[in-house]
């Protein structure tokens, strides 16, 4: 481990070699001072500009960011590199960085989720341009988590119309909307069973809010939900909960 007191890091900071400094940056980066060498690289950045260097100094500028887990800071300089450096030396790295930034950054599934969406664009072209990279099981393992993330917001915002109920409208109706479009749209996420379980009882509350015309439409609708939903989860938690609302609407279709 390199060990060097304030006042020597002061003389390499004072310092008009640029060359000193950047081989200086380089040892605290390994030492893991990530800011001594952030300071440093920040401030020869200028006289490198245009150079071969200048590559290297963006690069472990974001390495710099990366490792005081200042993820937005690295995830703007890894930008950076793609953009000035398409085809450099350490684009493989900077594109899946990229990606695992925003995915180090996402914040939770009750919030915004802008950044989610931007790390799964980022492994989506990180995994197109380079489907063999060793980093490629890695990126397609966090792009999973992000969209189950926002599979997840999408679990909350069904929840919310369900909590609803009756207020102001027919929430149970948005929620099963909701529940339906995130199917479609997430798939394979991992709530799929919870999402189902929303739709089942949606109908169900539909079901008994719904005037005399409508009712034993809604609950053989309700019924046939019931029998999907056990086929698919036969064990599920919500087994003795679903057994009940069958029961209640065989009592309307005297089925």
């Amino acid at each position: 481990m390199l060990f060097v007191s304030c006042g020597e890091y002061q003389k390499v900071l004072k310092s008009t070699d640029p060359d000193y400094k950047y081989e200086q940056a380089l040892r605290y980066f390994n030492d893991k001072q990530y800011v001594k060498a952030q300071t440093l690289l920040d401030d020869i950045t200028p006289y490198y500009k245009g150079t071969e260097r200048s590559e290297d100094v963006l690069a472990y500028l974001a390495r710099c960011y990366m490792g005081q887990k200042d993820y937005a800071s690295a995830a703007d300089y890894y930008s950076a590199y793609i953009r000035n450096y398409p085809k450099g030396k350490y684009i493989i790295e900077a594109r899946f960085q990229l990606g695992h930034c925003y995915y180090l950054d996402a914040p939770d599934a009750r919030l915004d989720q802008d950044i989610t969406k931007k790390a799964i664009q980022a492994f989506t072209e990180f995994v197109e341009f380079y489907p063999e990279s060793p980093y490629a099981e890695q990126a397609y393992q966090e792009m999973g988590e992000m969209y189950d993330k926002l599979a997840e917001k999408e679990y909350y915002n069904a929840k919310l119309y369900y909590n609803l109920g009756s207020y102001l409208g027919n929430n149970y109706l948005s929620c099963e909307i909701v529940a339906k479009n995130a199917l479609r749209t997430y798939p394979s996420n991992k709530y799929q069973e919870e999402f189902n379980w929303l739709i089942l009882q949606a109908k169900y509350q539909q079901t008994l809010m719904s005037y005399e015309a409508k009712k034993l439409e809604r609950a053989r609708d309700t019924q046939d939900e019931y029998y999907n939903f056990i086929t698919e989860y036969p064990n599920s938690k919500h087994r003795t909960a679903a057994d009940k609302i069958l029961r209640d609407v065989k009592k309307i279709t005297k089925e």
